[in-house]
């Protein structure tokens, strides 16, 4: 039995990053983990993330889709750039889950679509947890994950990262396939 420590914070948001990589860290050196994907809107938490581990065989960052970027936070290009240089691939695309056309009907019959209810069954763990979920399912949908590893999904609630999760991905139309193996780190409240 692995002796794996969770880390529960009081609060969620930004304030928790340094601690939710640093957990990230130390657990993908025990698995011998060689993948992260970084819910990361202005690129700033991918960058973090490349600097905490600048070892990793691969780091992906997944922003927003575009469509949200005229109401919410678009990507910094300068840190976009600068976590590229840092080896991070950057991902834009839309959200399995809460994005798509999905969506759409959603705003415009007020119906409740499946990707909206596992979401939500998602959000009871908290934002961050549906959000590493969806990341890893953007990256895995965009082939830049290896498929036959784990890896580690990092998320946060609003900014910045609060949440971290060891999943076997899946790719979108195999959503039933993904395994969340292991919870890091995810706020309390």
């Amino acid at each position: 039995m692995a002796d794996v420590r969770v880390l529960y914070f009081d609060r969620p948001g930004p304030r928790n990053t340094g601690a939710t990589l640093e957990a990230v860290a130390r657990r993908v050196s025990e698995l011998g983990i060689g993948q992260v994907v970084v819910a990361s809107n202005t690129g700033a938490t991918a960058l973090a993330a490349a600097r905490c581990m600048p070892h990793l065989r691969r780091i992906v960052g997944v922003t927003e889709h575009a469509g949200w970027w005229a109401t919410d936070t678009p990507p910094d290009p300068a840190v976009i750039s600068e976590a590229e240089r840092a080896g991070v691939r950057v991902l834009t695309c839309s959200h399995p889950l809460m994005g798509g056309v999905e969506w759409a009907v959603y705003k415009q019959h007020r119906g409740l679509p499946e990707g909206h209810l596992i979401a939500r069954a998602y959000y009871t763990f908290s934002q961050g947890f549906k959000v590493a979920v969806e990341c890893a399912l953007m990256a895995a949908d965009a082939w830049l994950l290896d498929m036959s590893e784990d890896a580690v999904a990092v998320a946060g609630t609003g900014k910045g990262a609060d949440t971290a999760l060891v999943i076997k991905p899946a790719h979108t139309n195999r959503w039933f396939d993904l395994r969340v193996r292991e919870v890091l780190a995810m706020p309390r409240s």
